[in-house]
Parts: structure tokens; sequence; C-alpha cells
């Protein structure tokens, strides 16, 4: 059985797209600090919200194509060493890398954890395109 794919598709445009106003210095210089604070905020809660769908999807897949439980209980770790050996992602450490952030996300207190988490955006929606890219082709 298929998995539905167009909540992490339009997860990932989203995110983009917000990312990619986030970074127009021309756009961002018109806006007042705490305007662009927002839309910091917003890249921040499309992350988290594409990342959950990225991690929860492997599960799904490998579920669904190896064997019904084989994501059940497993470690965040464990999850992206099986899914990076059915070659849904080809980075675990990578993938740790945006675990890491997400996690981060439930504890910013100030700007420079926020910041950082802002940051590491950028590498994931590249991660998050070739996930999606993979889901696709093996998608039966």
């Amino acid at each position: 059985m298929p998995l539905h794919l167009d909540n992490l598709r339009d997860s990932i445009e989203a995110l983009d797209e917000l990312l990619t106003a986030s970074e127009d210095d021309a756009r961002m210089g018109r806006l007042s600090e705490i305007e662009r604070i927002g839309i910091r905020a917003g890249v921040v809660k499309h992350f988290e919200i594409t990342y959950e769908l990225s991690w929860k999807l492997m599960a799904r897949w490998l579920n669904t194509n190896v064997a019904s439980d084989t994501a059940d209980g497993v470690t965040r770790r464990q999850l992206y060493r099986l899914s990076a050996a059915n070659r849904l992602i080809s980075d675990v450490d990578r993938w740790m890398q945006h675990h890491d952030a997400r996690n981060t996300t439930s504890h910013i207190y100030d700007r420079e954890k926020a910041q950082q988490v802002y940051e590491a955006v950028r590498g994931f929606t590249h991660d998050a395109r070739q996930l999606l890219k993979a889901l696709e082709t093996r998608n039966d």
C-alpha cells in the first residue's frame, strides 16, 4: 500500500519558501526586528513539522516494506540506520544532527539557541527533499 506523501511534499515546499523569504536581505531589511524574529520563528516551526513528518514516514515505510514491526520501539539512531540500509537516506549522522536541532526547539529560551536551530534548517531542507524523492521512487 503506497504511503500518502502529500503532507511531506507540502511541508517541505512551505519550509523552503519561508526559508527563502527569510534569507531575502532586502525584504527582511524593510521589516521591524520583531517581524524578522517572527519569520525566523516560522521557519523553525515549519522545520519541526517537516522533521516530524519525515521520521514518521521513514518508520511507516520500513514497517510497510520490510516487516510490520521493523521500526517499532527503535531509537532514532536505529531508525536512521535502518532507513540508510534501505536507501531512504544517505547519512545517519546528518539526520541525528536534525534530530538534535529538533530537540533543541523544545528548549529554546534564548535567541542564540533559536538562531542555531534556524541555521540548521538550511541543511535539513536538502535532506528532506532527498528523503521525499526516495520515498516517491520506492512508494509501492
